[in-house]
């Protein structure tokens, strides 16, 4: 789909039915809170979510909202509600809205940067957004894309091992006592074999982080789960068809221009993206320890002609056409896109919750903000192609970025560009909708999240 712009002006009534869909929506969630004050904090935190707040904190959001503060605090911060319940509930949502027997599960992990030493699991490691090492927490997220969209459905903090050994910490901030240190691919292969299995799919993707483990493929392969990870482009390789060691980039350099497949993957800023391919099957090194045997694995390199750039991939099934498997490896970057429109469509990163529980009740409940705007996404899609007269409902959802929404950049992945669809969502306070009167803005439609799938041509 290409893109188009328009300016347009909205009123109340080009969002009819908003609340009702919002109350649809949000009926499955609450029913599974015992008490009824724990279901209207609920609804309060979700829709706060989506309000066009300077900072989207719970005060600011209880505030807004005419309620007390503490209350709510403790509902978020303390609360004894079960969030892997929500999420359970999510994944069958998500399954029931966008299942498809080849979706593609999507590992990544995210930084949070903290100024204090006190928040659980704060310490200085690598905070990707900024490219350096910095006082952050960091969350393993799993995201499912099929159908056109992507939809983040399961979290799990990581809590480095000076916090897992340190009791003192661990009981500052709740941290439950089954909790021990885990690596992030093992906190991914967690969900992957957790949640994951709510979801149908294909194939397991994820970065060099969740590649470059051979325990972690070993894992997946064990499990069944077809996987396609990226690796570092100097990974040592020894080719089926026999030979000695060698580095991936090495071989992918001796390699005539005819070996190479050419592609075209999905639009990005400056039009379609054009990559040649390359795949063979090859062994990986065993450690000394290792008792298992040497098992062929996929080795692809994938370089972008207009982009400069080179991504290299193992692959658990060594059948697979080339052409699937540049559409699965291009699929990463939804991941990146689903926490970018996180964080800045719903203010994933902005909590102030310190404790485990807390961290986790916060990201579950922000995650269910998200799921709906991907739901608003996709009924607007259907009801553009079914009647463009109204299209002045898509200019409110999917309206271009304000002024107090953040702008966050991640690293890209195949297909992958600098642009973002927005989502933003206002509600009053009984659930009504509040659009500014008069207001006028420019819109963008068939961004990256439209086409999370790929095309190619040969």
């Amino acid at each position: 789909m290409g893109k188009w712009r328009e300016e347009t002006r909205v009123s109340a009534a080009d969002v009819t039915g908003l609340s009702g869909r919002v109350a649809a929506f949000l009926k499955p969630y609450l029913k599974l809170f015992e008490r009824r004050e724990q279901r209207a904090h609920a609804e309060v935190y979700v829709e706060g979510r989506w309000r066009q707040l300077s900072r989207r904190t719970l005060e600011p959001i209880a505030t807004e909202r005419g309620l007390r503060r503490r209350p709510l605090q403790h509902f978020v911060g303390a609360g004894k509600w079960d969030d892997g319940l929500l999420r359970d509930e999510q994944c069958r949502q998500v399954a029931a809205e966008m299942g498809s027997s080849d979706g593609v599960l999507i590992m990544d992990g995210s930084g949070f940067q903290k100024a204090g030493p006190e928040s659980v699991g704060t310490q200085r490691q690598w905070l990707g957004r900024l490219g350096k090492e910095e006082q952050c927490q960091v969350g393993e997220f799993l995201a499912y894309a099929a159908k056109g969209s992507v939809a983040l459905v399961d979290c799990e903090l990581y809590l480095p091992e000076t916090w897992a050994s340190d009791p003192v910490r661990r009981k500052r901030c709740y941290v439950p006592e089954n909790v021990t240190f885990k690596t992030g691919w093992q906190l991914a292969a967690k969900m992957v074999l957790g949640r994951g299995q709510l979801l149908p799919h294909r194939w397991v993707v994820g970065d060099e982080n969740y590649g470059r483990p051979t325990e972690h493929r070993d894992l997946l392969n064990d499990k069944k789960e077809q996987y396609l990870l990226e690796v570092p482009f100097d990974a040592k390789v020894r080719l089926a068809r026999g030979g000695g060691w060698i580095r991936a980039c090495d071989w992918a350099g001796s390699l005539p221009k005819r070996a190479w497949q050419p592609f075209t993957t999905r639009d990005g800023e400056k039009g379609p993206i054009s990559v040649r391919a390359v795949k063979v099957r090859v062994f990986t090194p065993r450690s000394k320890e290792s008792k298992r045997r040497e098992r062929p694995e996929t080795l692809v390199v994938v370089r972008s002609d207009n982009q400069h750039k080179t991504w290299t991939y193992l692959g658990s099934d060594t059948r697979t056409h080339l052409r699937e498997l540049v559409r699965v490896g291009a699929c990463r970057h939804g991941v990146e896109q689903a926490l970018h429109m996180g964080k800045g469509e719903v203010g994933l990163d902005e909590y102030e919750v310190r404790s485990w529980i807390g961290w986790h009740h916060h990201m579950t409940l922000t995650m269910l903000s998200l799921w709906f705007l991907v739901l608003e996404h996709r009924r607007v899609k259907k009801t553009l192609q079914r009647s463009p007269l109204l299209r002045s409902v898509a200019s409110l959802l999917l309206r271009s970025p304000s002024s107090t929404t953040k702008r966050r950049s991640h690293s890209s992945s195949p297909g992958s560009s600098s642009g973002t669809t927005k989502l933003g969502v206002t509600t009053g306070r009984a659930g009504e909708n509040t659009p500014r009167p008069g207001s006028r803005r420019v819109h963008r439609w068939g961004t990256e999240t439209d086409r999370a799938q790929v095309s190619q041509s040969n």
